[in-house]
């Protein structure tokens, strides 16, 4: 009988490890200031939607187009007032399966609640997780119809939230009812959602009950990590083909993005909603935020440096330097199983951007990438500079130039399509999910 009721407890504890599931950040759009404070691309204009820009949304309702990276049975929100002036209410939020436009596919949009009621309101410099809700289309996280799909999440402003808290280039439609619609997050055809954006607002993550082993990476950095130049509604960006390179390798992985464009190491010294920045508060600044207080983190590609190096930032290589060590050393502290890789540089000589592109930021961004590949501060280094680079002419390839998102010559700052195909498929897939060293450490 003992024999008997230690094998039971054996299978029970086998059965548990086998199903073991986490909660796993799926999808991010990492806050940055109030709108209109950013760098959006391919913009509208808002101003039917947001008539003034200081009073933000008014009884309106969003439905915010997202492309989850992993999915599961189950998911939250985090909904953030993180660069709010005031107080904003939020009811009737709803997930479901995009259909196309702003069209929810029939039958699949869930009602969420905020600790079991239907609204929540969120204090200024605040954020918010829902409860748990099924996805009942889920049906196994590893279906292969549900690659690719998009959510749209939706929710409505009960009357006027002050200054949004928003992702200004998210180079992804969605779409927002007119002011004083009232909540729509219900209905799941278009007529209620006229106003299209290129920007998220308030939304800044998703998680979605994974299993326990599921690696989640997270693309951190600039707006090369954002996708600048990059297709719009494509999902091209370098941290998008690393993804699809993971799946289909048969990794189930999910590959988070909280690049920022316009984003520092250093600067800017200080960042309130009072004082916004275009690229955001520095990376030092946002690392809880954006790294630490997400769902389930395994690793983290940081690119990041070359604004720090323009004339909008002026700072020394010494200095971007001590900031990354600083932050690496927190990043270990809080939580020392994220394994941690330096992403070098690309060139932006010779930028066309007013602010880019001259001998001194080249000499500086060079310096940093020697660092990244021999200090041995990360545990291993993504080569984009190797990969992006002519080195007849020290500048991009030119066919990682021409812009991809509106069309146009480029800047020679941000790579196309193109160059970010060429930067994803370059990361050393085996180096990433920890079964080899790299030899930077």
């Amino acid at each position: 009988m003992k024999r008997l009721a230690l094998l039971l407890a054996i299978l029970c504890a086998s059965t548990t490890t086998a199903h073991a599931e986490k909660w796993a950040a799926s999808w991010t759009g990492s806050a940055h200031g109030p709108y209109p404070v950013g760098n959006p691309t391919a913009q509208p204009e808002m101003k039917f939607a947001f008539p003034v820009p200081e009073q933000g949304a008014n009884d309106q309702t969003f439905r915010l187009i997202v492309k989850p990276d992993a999915w599961g049975t189950q998911t939250r929100i985090r909904l953030s007032n993180a660069f709010g002036k005031k107080p904003v209410t939020f009811d009737d939020a709803f997930v479901g399966l995009q259909e196309s436009g702003s069209a929810v596919l029939a039958g699949t949009n869930r009602p969420l609640t905020f600790k079991g009621q239907k609204s929540v309101t969120v204090a200024p410099g605040e954020s918010v997780l829902s409860d748990a809700v099924a996805l009942p289309f889920v049906k196994s996280p590893a279906d292969p119809l549900l690659t690719g799909r998009k959510l749209a999440v939706s929710f409505h402003v009960a009357g006027q939230s002050g200054p949004m808290t928003w992702h200004a280039k998210a180079l992804q439609t969605s779409y927002v009812t007119a002011p004083g619609a009232g909540s729509k997050a219900q209905a799941e055809d278009e007529a209620a959602f006229p106003y299209s954006t290129a920007s998220w607002y308030f939304l800044d993550a998703i998680d979605m009950m994974a299993p326990a082993g599921t690696p989640v990476i997270v693309a951190f950095g600039d707006s090369i990590t954002d996708g600048t130049a990059s297709t719009m509604n494509g999902d091209d960006r370098w941290p998008n083909v690393l993804s699809r390179r993971l799946a289909a390798g048969g990794h189930r992985a999910a590959v988070i993005n909280t690049g920022i464009g316009g984003n520092q190491v250093t600067g800017p010294a200080e960042y309130s909603p009072q004082k916004p920045f275009a690229g955001g508060p520095s990376a030092g600044m946002r690392l809880e935020r954006d790294v630490l207080s997400l769902s389930g983190v395994t690793a983290l590609i940081w690119l990041e440096g070359i604004n720090d190096f323009s004339k909008n930032g002026n700072a020394t290589a010494q200095a971007v330097q001590d900031r990354m060590k600083e932050i690496v050393g927190r990043i270990r502290t809080k939580n020392p199983s994220i394994q941690l890789f330096g992403a070098t540089m690309v060139t932006a000589l010779n930028s066309s951007s007013a602010a880019h592109g001259f001998a001194e930021q080249e000499e500086k961004r060079k310096a940093i990438n020697d660092f990244i590949r021999t200090a041995g501060v990360f545990d291993g280094v993504v080569d984009f500079d190797k990969a992006t680079l002519d080195s007849a002419t020290g500048e991009l390839k030119a066919e990682f130039v021409p812009e991809s998102t509106t069309g146009g010559a480029g800047d020679r700052l941000h790579p196309n399509r193109a160059g970010y195909l060429a930067m994803g498929n370059s990361i050393d897939l085996d180096m990433l999910l920890g079964k080899k060293k790299s030899a930077s450490r």
